[in-house]
């Protein structure tokens, strides 16, 4: 049971690719946003995982993105969406520990190939659409009721 009794929100937040410089504000940003609205701590922490493991992906691998975060009475809704180099084998890349990390983004803690699983795993329902030399857009939805 939440208290949050709002109709919609909606709120975009662009994402630089590329660069970890402030990987992990977004999905700060996004916890904060719905503890203000009162969802419950486990919503709150579901939402934070596949936030940042959304967001670290974007940082890793595109040139750009953004995370689209809709609440709604019922459910809550994030995209992420990404302009980069797709994922070229989606069921291997699903696989726990499946990385195509570089050296670099290892090195700095990164890459350990749980950021897709993770996601699937604290989402209610979720769905990756991709094109290699395109982009990625994954859609995580967490019911709040």
């Amino acid at each position: 049971m939440t208290s949050y009794e709002g109709t919609n929100f909606k709120k975009s937040f662009p994402v630089q690719g590329k660069s970890f410089e402030n990987a992990g504000h977004i999905s700060s940003k996004v916890k904060a946003l719905l503890q203000k609205m009162r969802l419950s701590n486990e919503i709150v922490r579901r939402a934070s995982v596949v936030t940042y493991e959304a967001e670290i992906n974007i940082c890793s691998y595109a040139e750009r993105g953004k995370i689209l975060l809709r609440v709604t009475p019922k459910f809550l809704i994030i995209d992420a969406i990404d302009e980069g180099q797709g994922i070229p084998d989606i069921e291997l890349a699903m696989k726990e520990g499946y990385s195509t990390a570089t050296d670099k983004i290892r090195q700095m803690g990164f890459g350990a190939g749980m950021g897709l699983a993770n996601i699937k795993n604290f989402s209610d329902t979720f769905r990756i659409i991709s094109e290699v030399g395109k982009g990625t857009h994954l859609k995580m939805i967490i019911r709040i009721n």
